[in-house]
């Protein structure tokens, strides 16, 4: 049996499209990657959960620099952080309902303004509006054993709760979220 021609040109085609596909490269790394930190309670289920991109620190000055004092940072990169509240949790005599929020701060030498804000799905800081905020609580920032290369959020357990750990460069910040009874 004779086989038509064409089927020879789409046999190539195919070759040609399969090893040309094949071949396609992945775009570099996020320089600044997605991370997700989670605090669930003792059945599983989830509490509070934090998504933000981690920029590095890449032998800069971090604070007060990169990140200036006195200014509404994302706290984080890329996408403004968000922080998902599961259920009740009380955070400085306020209650934070159930809910999606973003997470900015505010950092200064001395303390940290942190923010809950219900304008969700936006990009870094530059469209924050005050107006939106639910909560403005200010902790202060600690010195951290050692340098974190590279922003870190991650929840701790307390007797009464959990607490938010915001760290980078050469300090971090404690957020303690209380159980609401």
């Amino acid at each position: 049996m004779r086989v038509p021609f064409i089927y020879y040109i789409l046999v190539l085609v195919g070759l040609f499209t399969f090893q040309s596909s094949s071949a396609q490269e992945f775009p570099r790394l996020d320089s600044s990657p997605l991370d997700i930190s989670i605090y669930r309670n003792e059945d599983l289920t989830p509490v509070i959960r934090v998504i933000y991109s981690r920029p590095q620190k890449k032998n800069r000055e971090i604070f007060g620099k990169l990140v200036p004092y006195g200014k509404v940072w994302r706290t984080g990169a890329n996408e403004a952080t968000e922080i998902d509240i599961y259920e009740p949790l009380l955070l400085d005599q306020t209650v934070i309902e159930p809910g999606t929020y973003t997470l900015y701060s505010i950092p200064h030498e001395k303390e940290w303004v942190i923010i809950f804000n219900k304008d969700t799905n936006v990009w870094g800081a530059y469209n924050y509006d005050e107006s939106k905020d639910v909560l403005r609580v200010s902790v202060s920032p600690k010195k951290a054993a050692a340098p974190i290369e590279s922003l870190s959020m991650a929840f701790m357990p307390t007797s009464d709760g959990v607490s938010l750990m915001i760290g980078w460069d050469d300090r971090y910040v404690e957020v303690p979220f209380k159980k609401v009874k």
